[in-house]
């Protein structure tokens, strides 16, 4: 596996775990996040988008897809943005950028290994 696909194995394996969190226990997830508890479903719509994310990466990486790492890439660094955005807006706190910032660090991780294949 190159180090490209390595990188997004790795981010397949932090959604599985976001996605289980999401599904399994919504409020653990949220409150560390100091978002507030809900009995609503929508949490874990999104723990099972989370999973099917994760699916996709990890078959991606499998597989070796170059060019789904590097779509990755720039649809991470959007997410840091959007995150950063919702906080600067006064949606969430200030450690939704934390979150954010593991999906930068992960297309900067991507970025790097795609550089150094070339």
């Amino acid at each position: 596996m190159k180090k490209s696909s390595t990188s997004i194995f790795v981010f397949g394996l932090y959604l599985v775990g976001m996605g289980l969190g999401l599904v399994a226990t919504p409020n653990v997830v949220l409150g560390t996040f100091g978002l507030p508890a809900t009995n609503e479903v929508w949490v874990r719509v999104v723990g099972v988008l989370a999973l099917v994310l994760a699916y996709y990466y990890i078959s991606a990486a499998r597989a070796d897809l170059k060019t789904f790492a590097q779509w990755t890439v720039t649809a991470r660094i959007g997410v840091f943005i959007a995150f950063t955005v919702f906080v600067l807006m006064k949606f969430v706190g200030p450690v939704m950028i934390l979150l954010g910032s593991v999906d930068l660090l992960g297309a900067l991780w991507t970025g790097w290994a795609l550089r150094a294949e070339k």
